[in-house]
């Protein structure tokens, strides 16, 4: 049995391409395009992939050199072998690297989103470093957050339960995330967590290729 799920999508109208890897939405400004690579893992009764991933990088429309706001676009998907689960209230990704409250409500789940970090090389960060998640209570219209020099956050794209065996997708795009308060680099990647309840308890996690948000 299989279930599929589009994730919450805010779709924005952006400019005709100009030349390749750039936009050109006004006179002065560009929007760097950047193709991230697809990535897979698979463990003993779980496969996750990730394909099409992209990020669309603005500068921040404050123009203060602290903001930029990127272009989230992907599609990642889950083929699990778990127990059926009695779900409950969806707890959201409230406990980093947990998914949605699996171990409370009953259900395997997936997560996906991003780390995002303020002169900090988000490439060696992982599940283990036990770093706050901060969440938007509605994609529909993105989410904005300050971050400063040395701040990590993890940022929940959506989250859903897999309460039976079967391949699960969250797919997104053109979601805006705009950073604010940042005067240095700032890095994002993409992770998908799988958390699999039942006796044979696990968890799998799938990251994305890190890339410069200015």
């Amino acid at each position: 049995m299989s279930e599929f799920r589009i994730g919450k999508q805010t779709v924005i109208a952006l400019a005709v391409a100009v030349g390749i890897g750039f936009f050109s939405p006004g006179a002065a400004s560009a929007d760097a395009w950047v193709p991230l690579p697809d990535g897979y893992v698979e463990r003993p009764g779980v496969k996750i992939r990730s394909v099409g991933e992209r990020a669309i990088i603005s500068p921040s429309l404050a123009a203060n050199g602290a903001g930029r706001t990127s272009w989230l676009t992907g599609n990642v998907s889950a083929e699990v072998e778990t127990p059926d689960g009695t779900v409950g209230p969806n707890n959201g990704a409230q406990n980093f690297p947990g998914t949605n409250g699996s171990s409370t409500h009953g259900a395997s789940g997936l997560t996906v989103g991003y780390i995002v970090g303020c002169q900090v090389s988000v490439g060696s960060l992982n599940a283990s470093n036990g770093l706050a998640i901060t969440t938007s209570p509605s994609l529909s219209v993105g989410f904005s957050f300050p971050l400063s020099a040395g701040q990590v956050s993890f940022i929940a794209i959506d989250n859903i339960d897999m309460p039976k065996s079967g391949t699960y997708h969250i797919q997104y795009q053109d979601v805006p995330m705009e950073i604010q308060g940042c005067g240095g680099y700032a890095q994002a990647r993409q992770f998908a967590v799988v958390e699999i309840i039942g006796n044979d308890y696990k968890k799998v996690t799938l990251y994305g290729q890190p890339f410069s948000i200015g």
